[in-house]
């Protein structure tokens, strides 16, 4: 590409890091349309001299940007925008939101808020007749894993991860998948302390039907009954993640407890 054909150059922003800004005018540009994946970045010298850059903030902020997955280097041909999807791109979310130490309700609003977008991306699509198997085993293989005997909160929690990864799945949509991932990296801990105490207080069955109906509305693609069904079905988690904050527990107006 012409590097001097598109690119719109700034002077360096005074508030922040020359690093920092470097880096935010190349995301800039990507944003704008003016670098797309594949393209070939200006050269190290045509940075420092539009940008006012030294060498070494550039050398950092591409450095950056490469571990994050944005660009990559090619011996001898120069630094590239990165043309498929990199799960590293994501790190930095993930970074960014377990150093922002959220309260625990963040977190059961950032997961519903991806279940009801995943649920309608998922039923805005003409799934085929065989396309729900998946599904269909991995709410078989909780039911299995909480009908043992031993109700292993490990074990439980980790079917449950695999039940929503299989929702999301469904989608195709790799960047969702990926998103999720992190989320659930994130809140597994918190999720298998809730196992722990649902199993203690003797509402597993509840834990199971909530799953349950997810399933169902998915088989009958029911988009009206998505928000209800994803609201209702992190109430156990947010009842004892709540308690273990000491928070007040609010609960959805004119939801039904699970009994």
């Amino acid at each position: 590409m012409d590097s001097n054909s598109s690119l719109e150059y700034t002077a360096i922003i005074k508030n922040t890091s020359v690093v920092d800004a470097v880096k935010d005018w190349i995301i800039d540009q990507l944003i704008k349309g003016n670098l797309r994946p594949g393209d070939k970045l200006p050269t190290e010298a045509e940075l420092r001299e539009n940008l006012g850059a030294s060498r070494n903030s550039v050398r950092e902020a591409i450095k950056q940007l490469e571990a994050y997955g944005v660009l990559y280097i090619k011996r001898a041909e120069g630094t590239f925008v990165t043309d498929s999807f990199n799960a590293k791109i994501l790190s930095p979310v993930l970074y960014s939101i377990i150093l922002q130490n959220n309260h625990w309700e963040d977190f059961v609003d950032l997961r519903r808020a991806i279940d009801i977008g995943t649920l309608y991306v998922l039923l805005n699509r003409k799934l085929a007749p065989g396309d729900l198997a998946g599904l269909r085993r991995a709410l078989d293989n909780l039911e299995l894993a909480v009908g043992s005997g031993t109700l292993d909160v490990e074990q439980i929690t980790q079917r449950d991860c695999d039940f929503h990864n299989e929702i999301i799945r469904l989608t195709g949509n790799p960047q969702l998948i990926t998103l999720s991932d992190y989320v659930n990296r994130i809140t597994v801990p918190s999720r298998e302390s809730t196992t722990e105490k649902v199993i203690a207080s003797g509402q597993i069955d509840s834990y199971i039907r909530l799953h349950r109906q997810l399933y169902n509305i998915i088989a009958a693609g029911d988009k009206s009954s998505i928000e209800s069904a994803v609201m209702d079905h992190y109430y156990f988690w947010q009842m004892y993640t709540g308690e273990a904050s000491g928070a007040p527990l609010t609960t959805r107006p004119g939801s039904v407890t699970p009994d």
